[in-house]
């Protein structure tokens, strides 16, 4: 069996309750700087003066990335819409960087218009995670026109509003799939979506925040001690997935229809009229 280890952390936050960004290019193992210089490569030749900026996100520049396990998350800025250019050339460039580097588990490349990023009044996932979770790689660094984020229900809000469709989802594409890697694939997804989402049903009394699975799995526990072995499974699915859909399915009928629950009952309490992005 799988054994969850204590990996991952809280996000520091300063003086005034605001989340402090731990991603530096210091902070980036040498052995990640060849695939990291091959993935800005392909994002200068395809995309090139469409190219504002580029960021890694998540355990890598937090200098917690683990080689062969962790992904490399990139975050391209734009200076036109995506659907503006063609991105026909992206699944062959994250297959090639995947087949080339064993470092990682895995590329993926994603855009964003930069007047999208700049220009908001209400949370959204991109401008914080550029905020406060990634490293600016190449191009002008954005995130200090950026406002500033605190682990609140704005927060809570983005992990919760969608959860019941999340599982929704999940359970349709396992149902009658015989396709290994896309059950894999699903079971990681959803599993960090429950456990993530189990944090930010105690956000508000916390006042923490943390993308990583283990520290977040902890706080929800000890709010929800009777819950504890359910979402210790749901950490060992996000990491040690199963292709059974059938196992995953009784899973998410048990603890997935609990989560929604809860996440509704938080909605009533904080957000009645299911605003998607709350204003900051």
């Amino acid at each position: 069996m799988t054994q969850v280890k204590e990996i991952g952390r809280v996000c520091p936050t300063d003086s005034n309750g605001y989340l402090v960004n731990e991603s530096k290019r210091t902070n980036i193992d040498c052995e990640f700087n060849k695939v990291i210089e091959k993935t800005i490569e392909k994002y200068q030749i395809h995309l090139r003066e469409n190219l504002h900026s580029l960021y890694i996100r998540g355990s890598i520049p937090r200098g917690l990335g683990i080689k062969s396990v962790s992904d490399l998350d990139t975050v391209a800025i734009t200076h036109k819409h995506p659907n503006e250019i063609d991105i026909k050339w992206v699944d062959e460039a994250e297959q090639e960087i995947n087949n080339e580097y064993s470092c990682i588990n895995g590329v993926e490349f994603s855009f964003y218009y930069i007047e999208d990023i700049l220009e908001i009044t209400h949370f959204s996932i991109i401008p914080f995670m550029i905020k406060t979770h990634s490293v600016c790689v190449y191009g002008e660094d954005i995130s200090g026109h950026l406002p500033m984020y605190k682990p609140d229900k704005t927060l809570a809000n983005e992990h919760l509003v969608y959860l019941k469709k999340q599982i929704q989802q999940a359970k349709e594409d396992l149902v009658g799939n015989d396709d290994p890697e896309d059950i894999l694939d699903c079971c990681i997804w959803i599993m960090k979506i429950i456990v993530r989402a189990g944090l930010a049903l105690v956000i508000e009394e916390e006042g923490k925040y943390t993308r990583d699975l283990y520290p977040a799995y902890k706080i929800f526990s000890h709010h929800f001690p009777e819950k504890e072995p359910e979402m210790k499974q749901a950490v060992t699915y996000a990491i040690s997935p199963i292709d059974n859909p059938k196992e995953i399915l009784e899973f998410l009928d048990t603890m997935g229809n609990w989560m929604i629950l809860q996440s509704e009952k938080w909605l009533q309490m904080y957000n009645p009229n299911k605003i998607r992005n709350m204003e900051m």
